[in-house]
């Protein structure tokens, strides 16, 4: 799995279990732009790391929380034709 596709379920999964229904409701309670709804529509590649550190504020998690998950175990990064393997 790419590493975005896997951002992306992570916070769909995130805003299930926290009952949050909608991509601006995450938004509002992170204090950030339109660059997550950007984000998860595919109009973005990937979040800033301190984008993703508001998105889980929001949550009231910590970062490592957000990545400690099944989702990360090995994603995938393609940039410019190269691919970069990430495994725990």
């Amino acid at each position: 799995m790419q590493l975005s596709e896997a951002i992306r379920k992570r916070i769909l999964e995130l805003m299930k279990e926290n009952n949050i229904k909608t991509i601006n409701a995450v938004t509002n309670l992170a204090g950030i732009s339109n660059t997550l709804n950007d984000f998860m529509l595919g109009k973005v590649e990937l979040l800033k790391l301190d984008t993703l550190l508001h998105i889980c504020e929001a949550f009231n998690i910590e970062l490592y929380e957000f990545f400690r998950n099944p989702l990360f175990k090995d994603v995938q990064y393609e940039k410019n034709n190269a691919s970069f393997w990430y495994k725990t």
